[in-house]
């Protein structure tokens, strides 16, 4: 074989492996950009999604299902966080008319559109699946996470596969690669070593080679979308732009003696983090409790630790507090409860209530604390600040004076997903108004410009 022969088979090529659809057999309650994002996923057959809250990914998933369904007729799936199920049904049924089902094992699979949450997966053979839809598909943001890997293994052989979610890590290129080795695209390992280099100054850490930024995010757009609004692919978005988001930092003092300090200094290691977080523990409590208890709105809390919620739960009117160790029963009723407006102020944490749910009926958000995760926060704040949101959104982060460093890290990790965003969708969107082509080739050719000098001795 010549050289330039085996160069070829080098090549990254993304095979299409959906089919074609025409605008008019998809559902006319579907707006004309979810239309774009439908065709596009069921054309790839395995795609990712990555819209902001608020844009439909609930509607084009369903989409991608019925269609797959109606074609193959074969089951599919839709797998979510929980409590999210019941909230996905309901306005699959409103917006498109379409029936899905709610099941909890093999026994219940039906012909059409399943749903279940991550937590029951084990007890499913999904062979019995033609196509599956990762709704908050970030579940697969762990490196060595045991449900990345299951997903990965599981849906190996599944023929048809979109994985939703609003917020790629920032510079998590982990989780992106993960996407990828889900959807049979290229593994994570391969992805890294083609377009990556391990950071000169750790080693645990990847950064793109320079030569590849451009060539990585034209792989990424060969099999992922990326959307921030319609406007993206040329629509109005006049509905889509968001009120402003009503920021406040509200800083309380810390009994800073309790955190073993001798002088209140802000906090830099975990350790240090967790011990400032106890040191304020009351303060920060008391001046949630006030905002909530003066007030007639609904309210949203999220807290880091389970004393914190116990504390609010204890001390909030109308207040219903949801754990961890809650049976999930009650998490869903719960969390349903307060989208209905039958509970006045829900305190929970971002892991546990984060993730998929629409709480557009309310528009007064509070953090206790934060954590160093901006997914977390991101998804925590856009349960209510997301499209279709009526009112300005109010968010209470309330910390310490030693906490600022908690602060300046969100602010950077959401910077980094500004540009990140950005920088797909360049790239992307213009793949997505064209409807890749089939046999995208992906070429990471390098063009060095520097003379290489032998030295003497040679």
């Amino acid at each position: 074989m010549e050289y330039g022969e085996f160069l070829k088979t080098k090549r990254t090529k993304i095979i299409t492996s959906g089919f074609e659809i025409g605008r008019h057999d998809l559902n006319p309650g579907l707006f004309e950009f979810q239309k774009d994002l439908a065709k596009f996923a069921i054309k790839k057959g395995k795609s990712a999604l990555f819209a902001n809250t608020g844009t439909g990914k609930t509607q084009i998933e369903a989409e991608f299902l019925y269609q797959i369904n109606k074609r193959e007729n074969k089951p599919v799936l839709l797998l979510c966080p929980l409590a999210v199920a019941e909230q996905w049904k309901r306005e699959v049924k409103n917006i498109l008319g379409y029936e899905s089902y709610i099941i909890e094992n093999q026994n219940q699979i039906i012909s059409g559109i399943n749903i279940t949450n991550y937590e029951k997966l084990h007890k499913f053979d999904v062979s019995a699946f033609e196509g599956v839809a990762l709704d908050e598909s970030s579940v697969m943001k762990s490196f060595n996470g045991k449900t990345r890997d299951l997903l990965i293994e599981m849906f190996k052989e599944t023929p048809y596969k979109l994985a939703a979610t609003a917020t790629p890590a920032p510079n998590d290129y982990m989780e992106l690669g993960n996407h990828a080795e889900f959807l049979n695209v290229m593994s994570r390992n391969e992805m890294l070593s083609m377009y990556f280099i391990h950071d000169s100054g750790d080693t645990a850490k990847w950064r793109l080679k320079k030569h590849a930024v451009n060539k990585f995010w034209e792989f990424i757009a060969s099999w992922a979308a990326v959307l921030k609004s319609p406007g993206d692919l040329g629509y109005d978005d006049e509905r889509y732009n968001l009120l402003p988001l009503n920021l406040n930092e509200i800083q309380v003092k810390s009994d800073y003696t309790k955190s073993g300090l001798l002088f209140n200094a802000v906090a830099k290691t975990l350790t240090e983090k967790r011990q400032a977080k106890k040191a304020s523990f009351e303060n920060r409590m008391n001046a949630a409790i006030k905002l909530v208890n003066n007030s007639e709105d609904k309210w949203m809390i999220w807290c880091e630790l389970n004393a914190e919620s116990d504390y609010l739960k204890k001390n909030i009117t109308d207040g219903v507090e949801v754990k961890g160790a809650d049976k999930d029963e009650y998490k869903k009723k719960a969390m349903l409860d307060f989208a209905d407006n039958k509970i006045k102020c829900l305190v929970s944490k971002a892991k546990i209530c984060g993730f998929g749910l629409n709480f557009q009926n309310c528009h007064n958000v509070i953090f206790v604390g934060l954590s160093d995760s901006f997914e977390q926060y991101y998804q925590a704040v856009r349960r209510c600040w997301r499209f279709g949101q009526e009112k300005i959104v109010n968010v209470y982060i309330i910390t310490s004076e030693q906490e600022k460093n908690t602060i300046n890290n969100i602010n950077r990790k959401e910077r980094d997903y500004e540009k990140m965003m950005e920088e797909m969708g360049k790239l992307t969107i213009d793949i997505v108004k064209h409807n890749l082509f089939d046999g995208e080739i992906i070429d990471t050719s390098y063009n060095p410009k520097i003379n290489m000098k032998l030295p003497k001795w040679l």
